[in-house]
């Protein structure tokens, strides 16, 4: 399994008239957990959409536990739990600063090629980074 965590801040105008993270805007964190996530392993998705493939969202699934706070900083814990085929899942835990857990999402993603939007494999540098994360996870299975 490969797990990063990433921080951020709730800024004002992340939040609804009650100071709490308004519920549209964890899709961002979303993002900004699944690029940094894959930024810390050496990938780029500018590199990879310059390639000829993009990765539009399938799905968008979240739970609200307890509201975030404008002036929080929040921890963004993505995961992928399985390698990706032709689609790829992250899992999201959004923890507050005391360490609690307040949310959970999960979204699929597909690779398409750019110019025909059709699904293909995920790219190999993508697969090549990911491997060693459950290599180890295959051998204890054995």
């Amino acid at each position: 399994m490969f797990q990063s965590d990433i921080q951020v801040r709730v800024r004002y105008a992340e939040t609804d008239q009650m100071g709490y993270v308004y519920y549209g805007n964890y899709a961002t964190y979303y993002e900004v957990g699944r690029v940094e996530a894959l930024r810390s392993i050496g990938f780029s998705y500018s590199q990879m959409e310059a390639e000829g493939i993009m990765m539009p969202v399938l799905e968008n699934h979240s739970r609200f536990i307890q509201p975030g706070r404008y002036d929080e900083l929040l921890t963004i814990r993505t995961s992928i739990k399985e390698m990706p085929g032709i689609r790829i899942r992250f899992h999201y835990e959004v923890y507050n600063e005391e360490g609690q857990l307040i949310h959970t999402g999960e979204t699929l993603l597909t690779f398409l090629k750019t110019d025909s939007h059709r699904p293909c494999r995920p790219p190999k540098y993508l697969l090549d980074l990911l491997n060693p994360y459950f290599r180890h996870a295959e051998q204890q299975s054995k």
